[in-house]
């Protein structure tokens, strides 16, 4: 997405805290990138140069720029710099802590206060994948977010749980304007009212020769045809298809009759 199709944001930050996977390190990185996010930084991953190894750039799919911006630091203060507004995210229920709060309830909430300047930015902290976030640092968190999951497995893979956070976050900052569908061809007119009843003569002659439509009890079935027909509101082209279909009918069975 260029600059000028990206819309005004407040200053959001995704961090992982002791990423293991060099795999999910990319994974992430796309992630954040569908939904216009790039400030993301990296505390004490497993692998120093997590960035640059060949699991992360294939998983990255295309947003290696975003892997070439990530920050890679020692302590999570040091990635919580100019943020006042903390969002820890954990399955796991804790004895002593922040709040717990669904992210679409507490981020709609947020983005207002953030527009207007009464918070100065907001981080998304991500825990390793094995253990999740350590207890001292979910405490350092204003929130914390639990994604509501299945009651007997909410077992999220790292990037998706980042890209389910970067999403509900995105959609409560305004989303994005829908791109423009695509202009085809002109459609056709719609057939008029003479193309139509020629139409159902035509298939009322094919459905008397098969033997469908009973001329002793034929009872709503030409009337229903109409509807449907009309409801349809074929085009003159699509009008000739079917009467092609009629013809072709009618013509078998001449053949087969001799």
């Amino acid at each position: 997405m260029n600059d000028a199709a990206r819309p005004s944001q407040p200053l959001t930050r995704f961090v992982l805290v002791e990423p293991s996977h060099a795999g999910n390190v990319g994974a992430v990185a796309r992630a954040l990138k569908v939904m216009g996010f790039d400030d993301w930084v990296l505390v004490r991953p497993r692998w120093r140069d997590v960035l640059q190894r060949p699991e992360a750039v294939e998983r990255a799919s295309g947003a290696t720029d975003l892997l070439a911006q990530a920050r890679i630091v020692t302590t999570l203060d040091e990635a919580l710099q100019g943020i006042s507004h903390v969002c820890a995210t954990a399955m796991t229920p804790r004895d002593f802590g922040p709040p717990v709060a669904a992210p679409r309830h507490h981020l709609e909430a947020l983005a207002p206060r953030l527009r207007g300047g009464a918070e100065q930015g907001v981080a998304f902290v991500f825990g390793p994948e094995r253990y999740g976030l350590a207890n001292a640092d979910v405490w350092r968190s204003h929130v914390c977010l639990r994604i509501p999951t299945a009651p007997d497995y909410g077992s999220l893979n790292l990037a998706a749980a980042v890209q389910l956070i970067a999403y509900e976050w995105r959609l409560a900052l305004g989303g994005f304007e829908p791109a423009p569908a695509p202009v085809g061809p002109p459609r056709e007119p719609v057939a008029d009212a003479a193309a139509v009843s020629g139409l159902l003569e035509h298939w009322r002659e094919a459905l008397l020769a098969v033997g469908y439509l009973d001329p002793a009890s034929p009872k709503k079935l030409m009337a229903r045809l109409r509807l449907l027909v009309q409801r349809a509101a074929p085009t003159p082209s699509e009008v000739h298809i079917l009467r092609g279909v009629a013809r072709a009918v009618l013509r078998a069975l001449q053949q087969r009759n001799g």
